[in-house]
C-alpha cells in the first residue's frame, strides 16, 4: 500500500515537473529609429536602383531558440531613393509611391507577419513569414542571422504576385530594355530593445 502511494506521489511530482516546466520565451520590441530596411530594384538590363524605406513598429518573440512569432508595420510613404540626384531621384520615388507600383495613398503600410523558423544554428535560422503589400498576402522564406543582439535578413520579394505589374515581364511582352525586374530585394536590419 505504501508502494502505491509513493509511486502515486512520485508520478504526479514528474507530470507537474513536465506541465510547469519553464519554456524559454522573451518577447522583444524593434528599436525602430536603430533598424533599417533598404531596398534595392532595377530594370533587366542596368544597374539597379536603390534606397531606404521606415519600420513603424515591429516585435519579436523568441521561443526556445526559435523565433516563434513576430510583426512588422512597414511605412511606404517613406520610400526614399538614394543612388540618384534630387530631381531623378524624386520622379523615381514619385512612380514609386503611384498606382504604376505601390498605390501607396491607398495603401500606406505594408505588413510582415512571422508564421515561425528553425531553431538558430550558428546564428542562423529560417523564417516563414506571411506579406502584405497593395492589400495582396503572399508566403515568404527567408534566412535570419543573429549576432551582437541584432537579428539582419534578405527577402527577395516577388512584386508580381502583389500586383505590382508595370514594366514586369511577367505581364507584359516585348518591354525590351524597359523591364523591370520583378524581384526586388530588402536588407532587413534589426536592432531589439
Amino acid at each position: 500500500m505504501q508502494k502505491k502511494s509513493l509511486y502515486k506521489v512520485a508520478a504526479s511530482l514528474a507530470v507537474q515537473a513536465l506541465l510547469f516546466a519553464p519554456i524559454y520565451a522573451q518577447s522583444m520590441n524593434v528599436d525602430v529609429s536603430k533598424s533599417s530596411l533598404r531596398w534595392e530594384a532595377g530594370k533587366v538590363i542596368g544597374d539597379p536602383h536603390y534606397g531606404a524605406i521606415q519600420l513603424t513598429q515591429g516585435v519579436l518573440e523568441i521561443r526556445n531558440n526559435e523565433i516563434a512569432s513576430g510583426s512588422f508595420t512597414i511605412d511606404m510613404t517613406t520610400i526614399s531613393n538614394e543612388d540618384l540626384g534630387a530631381g531623378y531621384g524624386d520622379k523615381l520615388v514619385g512612380h514609386l509611391i503611384s498606382d504604376d507600383f505601390f498605390s501607396v495613398s491607398s495603401h500606406p503600410q505594408a505588413q510582415l507577419v512571422v508564421l515561425g523558423g528553425t531553431p538558430f544554428e550558428k546564428g542562423k535560422a529560417t523564417v516563414q513569414a506571411q506579406l502584405t503589400i497593395k492589400g495582396h498576402a503572399e508566403s515568404i522564406e527567408f534566412e535570419v542571422v543573429q549576432k551582437n543582439g541584432a537579428f539582419d535578413a534578405t527577402l527577395n520579394v516577388d512584386r508580381s504576385k502583389f500586383d505590382v505589374r508595370y514594366g514586369s515581364p511577367s505581364f507584359f511582352n516585348d518591354l525590351g530594355d524597359s523591364a523591370i525586374k520583378d524581384v526586388f530585394t530588402l536588407a532587413v536590419h534589426l536592432e531589439v530593445q
